[in-house]
């Protein structure tokens, strides 16, 4: 069993209909027929999403995601159409509001890795394989990868896990086209990525994207590379062989793996609330994370 702790209320606002609740965003479509996503404060781990709220991690998901944006309109275009807060809604939607194009959406979770940890490093240990592409063998947890790979997931409902799965199968649910649009735009997002967090002193380790259809184009959408996301890892602490320190909820699952929290992960009892100094921690890895990649101070 998992999901929501505490599933909260969506907010009601003149002229929106809600469609969603996720783990983090809250979904609305307008009167025009646009879509607007809310980042809330919600966090998630271990597939339940937690009754305490990291303070300003929906506004940096929002704004470091439209920094990227603007950083891969080239390769990809996107869909956020604007960020004006819809006439009505709560002041507190302002920084963590965006306008989108509402498109077809690809069913499939496309994940890039130029580095192995996580389900993939599972995966080789078992196999020497990370969904079916077959890896080098001497690799270990935080090796990087001979070259970036694309490993696709298939979408869970919210509290189920993402079942990585093989690019044939990707080819056989959305077709053999659309799957190497997929890889492609994938690939290059992920290499652009890489090498501006390199820059930055940032491991850009893996990531995960979502990719709809306006017409016929390819568009990226939901939340691009913030730590919700994807894996950043301080190039100056990268050590092969044993887990990363990484900008993003690690203080979160820590905590609640620990004796302090005395949850077991593996019963059917919901996680407990977080403690002040974890909540201050996150919120910090998420800030220097938005600041390390951006050059910008968050105000």
């Amino acid at each position: 069993m998992s999901g929501f702790v505490e599933k909260p209320e969506p907010i009601e606002v003149p002229g929106l209909v809600h469609l969603h609740t996720g783990k983090v965003r809250e979904l609305y479509q307008n009167e025009a027929g646009d879509l607007v996503m809310v980042a809330s404060d919600r966090t998630s781990a271990y597939d339940w999403v937690l009754p305490t709220e990291i303070p300003d991690k929906g506004r940096i998901l929002t704004q470091l995601s439209l920094w990227w944006f603007d950083r891969l309109a080239d390769l990809v275009p996107h869909h956020v159409i604007g960020t004006d807060v819809p006439a009505g809604a709560p002041a507190d939607w302002e920084g963590r509001t965006l306008v989108c194009k509402s498109l077809a959406m690809v069913p499939v979770e496309c994940v890039a890795r130029g580095y192995l940890t996580g389900s993939g490093l599972a995966e080789y240990e078992e196999s020497r394989t990370v969904c079916g592409l077959a890896l080098p063998e001497g690799l270990v947890d935080g090796s990087e990868l001979p070259g970036p790979i694309f490993t696709p997931a298939t979408k869970a409902a919210v509290g189920d896990h993402d079942e990585n799965v093989s690019y044939e199968e990707v080819a056989r649910q959305v077709g053999a086209e659309t799957a190497a649009q997929l890889r492609q735009a994938t690939l290059a997002v992920y290499s652009r990525a890489r090498d501006i967090a390199r820059g930055r002193g940032i491991i850009l380790a893996d990531t995960k994207f979502e990719f709809g259809f306006d017409g016929d184009t390819l568009v990226i959408a939901d939340e691009v590379l913030t730590p919700d996301s994807s894996r950043f890892w301080p190039a100056d602490q990268w050590q092969p062989g044993r887990a990363q320190p990484s900008f993003d909820k690690q203080f979160v699952r820590d905590w609640l793996t620990s004796p302090e929290s005395g949850w077991d992960r593996t019963s059917e009892q919901p996680p407990p609330a977080l403690p002040q100094h974890v909540v201050d921690a996150t919120r910090a890895k998420y800030v220097e994370a938005y600041e390390r990649l951006t050059g910008a101070t968050w105000a």
